[in-house]
């Protein structure tokens, strides 16, 4: 069976070109078994293709004891093996608090810088690339469909892992979870296992537990395997719709580098102008990071709105309805507003960012008495279709004001609020796109309310920031 599934992640590689030209490979080496297995057969693999491997373990400063015995394990199987082993030691959490973000965003740079300071000090011969490779299954791919499929997301968040992208390869995500522990066992691999793994806590982890064995036993055994296949092929309709996003952007480009959308980009097909825009900011801004749907459909109502009315965008990038259609341009350097300050919530976690620190949580609801705390808020879960957000607010906004559905500007809300007209651009909104649902403090949307219906709550609490001194 070994060798199957050796022969099986051989083929993958050849099918996805992941050694040509290859002189170096930086694989992260957690001592889990998934990292383990990816070592021990690209070890088997170097000779043939002709690249050297360095392992990278990265102790994120967050376990204690169980993260040594990690990296210890990690460093006794790359002796055994006679690969060389770099170490990183980080404290995520203070850098985390550093820099203002979630602890999973600061290890995900952190172990980026890892990789490319190991990959750095690895000397190869004429064009010969180097590569990160990374040990993610296809257990692991349908955990993050699943998962993103729950948030909301798009094509891009359900093909999200690749074979190989951008200096990225997973040389095991051919291989389910069982075919990894087989050949652990028959390969006599030791290997550790990270307790968080098997706590309930996170949400990627009540899938793997409960609602993927349940697809497999109850629905189609093969349910791991059909979503790595509707992946690739997800995959594929991305990368076609962002060439095609891309190509209608570029038509629209000025002079100046601004991209104008006449009324006659409206012509096109919904999902174009969609790509179309997204390219746009992503272009402009010089990176993908911390744009999202939320932006591109700001940007399309604008079509809507009356010519002058802008929105914020991530980059000090605006977006403004003028008499000849939408421009997408770089703020002007004048203007002492022009940092938009918007930031994704993650859900069942924290983030601290300039507008204040947050936590939620998801759980479900039993006819608990209601949280009625001035900085806690309760929301009918089931009720929120996208991703919500933390920001100031935009030209656009709204709140639903009664049972009967009747809505009202934000504008106008916080008049009716008292809040004071210099502090209007300063307090936090959590928002799912142009709908507010809570002005944090202050009112709450009422769509959102618990009711009878309500069958999970999100709880989410603002901790404090300078708007709460």
């Amino acid at each position: 069976m070994q060798e199957q599934i050796y022969a099986k992640v051989r083929a993958f590689a050849e099918k996805n070109r992941m050694f040509d030209q290859c002189g170096a490979v930086a694989a992260g080496v957690s001592g889990g078994g998934d990292s383990v297995t990816m070592l021990d057969i690209l070890n088997r693999l170097k000779e043939e293709y002709g690249f050297q491997i360095t392992a990278v373990h990265v102790n994120h400063g967050i376990r204690g004891a169980e993260a040594q015995r990690d990296q210890e394990a990690a460093e006794k199987l790359c002796r055994k093996m006679g690969i060389p082993c770099r170490v990183y030691c980080f404290d995520v959490p203070k850098l985390a608090a550093q820099w203002k973000t979630g602890l999973e965003e600061a290890g995900r740079t952190v172990r980026r810088q890892a990789f490319e300071e190991a990959l750095a000090g690895v000397p190869v011969s004429g064009e010969k690339k180097k590569v990160i490779a990374l040990a993610h299954n296809r257990n692991d791919l349908a955990e993050t469909m699943l998962h993103h499929l729950c948030r909301g997301t798009g094509l891009r968040g359900l093909s999200s892992m690749k074979a190989a992208e951008d200096g990225i390869i997973r040389p095991v995500l051919c291989l389910e979870r069982k075919e990894i522990n087989e050949y652990l066992r028959e390969r006599n691999l030791p290997y550790v296992t990270d307790s968080t793994n098997l706590q309930d806590e996170y949400t990627r982890n009540r899938i793997r537990h409960h609602v993927l064995p349940v697809l497999e036993s109850e629905i189609n055994e093969k349910t791991v395997a059909h979503m790595a296949e509707t992946s690739e092929l997800i995959g594929q309709a991305e990368a076609y719709f962002q060439e095609k996003g891309a190509s209608l952007a570029e038509k629209c480009r000025t002079e100046k580098g601004e991209i104008l959308f006449e009324k006659s980009f409206l012509k096109y097909p919904e999902i174009i102008r969609k790509y179309a825009v997204r390219n746009a900011v992503e272009k402009l801004a010089g990176k993908r990071k911390d744009i999202s749907l939320i932006h591109v459909r700001a940007v399309l109502e604008l079509f809507e709105l009356r010519t002058g009315a802008s929105v914020k965008l991530p980059y000090n990038l605006e977006a403004a309805k003028t008499y000849e259609g939408i421009i997408i341009r770089k703020k002007n350097p004048e203007d002492p507003d022009r940092e938009s300050r918007e930031y994704q919530l993650p859900l069942n976690g924290s983030l601290a960012c300039s507008l204040g620190n947050f936590e939620t949580k998801i759980f479900s609801w039993s006819d608990q008495k209601i949280c009625e705390k001035k900085y806690t808020k309760w929301l009918d879960y089931d009720r929120i279709k996208y991703d919500i957000s933390v920001r100031t607010r935009k030209t656009g906004d709204y709140l639903t004001v009664n049972s009967q559905g009747h809505r009202k500007k934000l504008t106008r809300c916080m008049i009716d609020e008292k809040i004071p007209c210099e502090q209007r651009d300063k307090i936090p909104l959590i928002t799912e796109g142009s709908q507010v649902l809570w002005i944090v403090g202050g009112r709450m949307n009422e769509r959102y309310k618990i009711t009878s219906e309500t069958k999970n709550v999100l709880e989410i609490k603002y901790q404090g920031g300078k708007y709460h001194e």
